[in-house]
């Protein structure tokens, strides 16, 4: 898929700046846009107060250590509206704890990804979800 937008929801400057590093090496994403805590995630999908201009992603990045609202918080309302719950959600987070995979797929992420601690391992696994979900698999229109 050309011209993909992704919402990556993370509050790592790090992470952030490895994500969107990956994505340009490839040149296959348009667009990278970012909120930094899980009230922001929310608005923003939801195109509420200053993201009410916002592009509907066709991909969700998603941390679980947020601020305001935690990960699997946005998870659950980004699933209950009909409208949202088709795009691709990913779990992008260095949380390896049963609780947090169960509780993941259990309110319908589509994937659950382990941060890599090391920068090259960290960019693989981005060109890798890329790889799959924007260049392998057919995704859902609004």
């Amino acid at each position: 898929m050309s011209n993909a937008h992704i919402l990556l929801v993370e509050d790592n400057d790090g992470d952030i700046l490895l994500t969107k590093e990956a994505f340009d090496e490839r040149k296959i994403i348009q667009k990278i846009s970012v909120v930094r805590n899980g009230e922001d995630a929310i608005d923003f999908l939801l195109k509420q107060g200053k993201f009410k201009d916002a592009e509907r992603p066709d991909l969700i990045l998603l941390d679980i250590n947020l601020p305001t609202r935690n990960g699997h918080e946005v998870l659950v309302i980004i699933k209950s509206h009909e409208h949202l719950r088709k795009i691709p959600t990913i779990m992008l987070t260095t949380s390896a704890s049963k609780k947090d995979i169960e509780n993941a797929y259990y309110n319908h992420a589509n994937s659950y990804i382990l941060k890599p601690l090391e920068m090259e391992e960290f960019m693989t696994a981005i060109r890798k979800i890329e790889e799959f979900w924007l260049n392998l698999s057919q995704l859902a229109e609004e």
